[in-house]
């Protein structure tokens, strides 16, 4: 472990103290331990500030001035918690000492000289906008000031949809489901710019996203709603898209899980999934949006923790996987850029080996960056002592911290690494960005059933709304509860209405209840998730149906909701329960907006699996 307290790179020039430090563009040159010569000589393409970036030969230079500990360490990314790089709260630093041995990020970045960070809402990463500013600008003074200080890669998970870090005032756009349902290219290079731009003006410049799983399977419990679909070369024109939205925005998208997590029936947070495809499946199903993203520029590429016998019959994870990830992913492929682990503290990757083991193995298998291990002393001792015993060689690190270092010099970052909160202000859930997430949402909502022309509600015959069904935790940090979200939307629209959660296994009590309410209602609307053959929430539904009432369900996570609910009259899907995506299903379901959107899964039938209920692309208009 290198010894940073002498020698220390001290930034001056800032505007203010603490997190709030702005140093100048010339001091953050001056504290990248003398790389200002280097940022003169970039080669002629420009970073995504626009300014030219460090040229290969210069950034060989700064890696050939680093100690071994410092190179190791570049290979880290890892989470922290707090609201800020030197302050955080108390429990946030008791949190820290019992997980990582360090009390806030600023420790975390000397004791192991990090290239990258992860944030969480969890770990008190995400409060709000500016202090999220703060945080990622107190990381990077924190890593500038120690001697041959880099900036830092600050990344996140922000899909979208069900899986969101940052929550509002932050836009929050639709997930990939609902964008496959679109269908357009257009909208899903909106959504990477309008993403994009917000996490570059928090510091936020490499985003674990998008996701291009192939979801062939309804059973993924895993993916579902998060992928773009079942129709690989539909995923791969929708992914490319997004790809280049996001890159355009300053921020390096990241392409996952290779080689394919669309296919499985198991979790890899909890197990160790098996693809049974064929090679030639693979090529067929898995393949197409990950080498649509590697074509459209994609800067980084996130591992799967699953084994693919046909693509290596070792045992091995994915992510350990040579054959993959070298011989397939590099050499096949004909891909160059970065490569980062899912999680390390996954199941799916620790089922096998030990943890040290698998911070080694990864790198031998063709890894450039190892996100969150469960213990950072444990992997970062690991993949330092393989190194001094010879198994991992110093120019095997040094090909990762290269390819890391490059993304980090075309992303601007050794340039000023730092926002500011007028660029907060500019970026971060401005009225035009909200009108398009809003835009986005409504050509996403998928009519899949409406007997007898029930949908529209009118104003008119169906002035009382009751809204039942769910409230599951809101994602991405949104307002919720579900059901309140969907009755406010129909009040906007004129209608009279009224909100009653009743859970995702509703009780015989809160069944009737709602059915007693339902007779003060001219129509209901119910909001379903993940229905099952054994889920009482088809009980609810068809109680509710035998009222004689209008009844409209709307699946508010998995589309496949509505194989099980024969007796519906008009059923909705919305593939996720944000705010975004109810809002927009809440304005078709009043009439103010037409359905759009199609299909993009098949949707089974729940007594004969075998046969197609709607095939993908099914979807009715007004």
């Amino acid at each position: 472990m290198s010894d940073s307290s002498t020698g220390s790179a001290h930034v001056a020039g800032s505007t203010a103290s603490g997190n709030t430090a702005r140093p100048s563009r010339r001091t953050v040159l001056a504290a990248t331990a003398g790389v200002t010569a280097a940022l003169a000589v970039g080669s002629p393409a420009l970073a995504s500030d626009g300014t030219a970036p460090v040229s290969d030969q210069r950034l060989r230079a700064l890696i050939s001035g680093m100690t071994l500990e410092e190179k190791v360490g570049q290979l880290f990314v890892m989470r922290v918690y707090g609201h800020s790089a030197t302050a955080p709260d108390q429990a946030d630093v008791d949190a820290n000492l019992r997980e990582i041995g360090v009390r806030t990020a600023a420790e975390l970045i000397e004791k192991y000289r990090l290239g990258g960070i992860i944030y969480f809402a969890w770990a008190h990463n995400t409060r709000d906008p500016h202090q999220i500013a703060d945080l990622s600008n107190g990381i990077q003074k924190a890593s500038l000031d120690l001697p041959r200080g880099l900036p830092v890669l600050i990344a996140t998970d922000q899909e979208h949809g069900i899986v969101a870090r940052v929550g509002k005032p932050a836009t929050l756009l639709p997930g990939a489901m609902a964008l496959g349902a679109s269908g357009s290219r257009s909208d899903a290079k909106a959504l990477g710019r309008v993403a994009g731009a917000e996490l570059a003006a928090l510091g936020i410049r490499q985003n674990y996203s998008t996701v291009c799983d192939v979801n062939v399977n309804p059973a993924n419990p895993v993916i579902g709603v998060r992928s773009l679909g079942a129709d690989p070369q539909a995923a791969a024109r929708l992914a490319a898209a997004e790809v280049v939205g996001y890159q355009n925005s300053g921020v390096a998208a990241t392409a996952k899980h290779f080689p394919g997590h669309g296919d499985t029936a198991v979790d890899s947070h909890y197990g160790f999934p098996i693809i049974t495809h064929s090679r030639e499946e693979w090529e067929e199903l898995d393949a197409p949006p990950f080498r649509a993203a590697i074509r459209a520029g994609i800067d980084s590429i996130m591992t799967a923790h699953l084994m693919v016998p046909a693509l290596d019959p070792s045992g091995d994870p994915a992510t350990l996987s040579r054959p993959i990830l070298t011989g397939i992913l590099r050499e096949e492929l004909g891909y160059d850029g970065v490569v980062v682990t899912d999680s390390l503290g996954m199941q799916g990757v620790r089922s096998k080996y030990g943890d040290a083991r698998v911070a080694v193995m990864a790198v031998q298998a063709g890894v450039d960056q190892l996100l969150n291990p469960p213990d950072i002393g444990v992997s970062w001792n690991a993949v330092l002592d393989a190194v001094r015993s010879g198994e991992l060689s110093e120019a095997r690190l040094e090909e990762s911290i290269l390819r890391i270092l490059r993304l980090k010099a075309k992303l601007g970052l050794f340039d000023d690494p730092y926002v500011t909160h007028h660029g907060v202000d500019r970026a971060v859930g401005t009225n035009a960005h909200y009108k398009a997430a809003e835009r986005i949402a409504d050509n996403t909502t998928t009519l899949l059933v409406n007997e007898g022309g029930l949908l529209p509600l009118n104003r008119l015959r169906h002035r009382r709304v009751l809204v039942v069904g769910p409230d599951p935790a809101s994602p991405s940090l949104s307002d919720g509860p579900t059901t309140k979200v969907i009755a406010a939307a129909l009040a906007e629209a004129g209608f009279t209405t009224t909100a009653r959660t009743t859970g995702t296994a509703p009780t015989a009590t809160a069944i009737a209840d709602a059915v007693t309410a339902a007779a003060d209602a001219d129509a209901v609307v119910v909001a379903t998730y993940n229905v099952t053959a054994s889920s009482t929430q088809k009980t609810l539904v068809q109680r509710l149906l035998e009222t004689g009432r209008p009844v409209v369900v709307l699946a508010v996570r998995n589309p496949y909701d509505v194989a099980h609910l024969p007796g519906a009259r008009a059923v909705l899907a919305s593939y996720s329960w944000t705010d975004t995506e109810v809002r927009a299903a809440a304005r078709v379901i009043a009439g103010r907006v037409s359905p759009s959107g199609r299909l993009p899964v098949p949707v089974q039938r729940a007594d004969a699996p075998a046969e197609v209920l709607f095939p993908i692309g099914h979807g009715l208009r007004y």
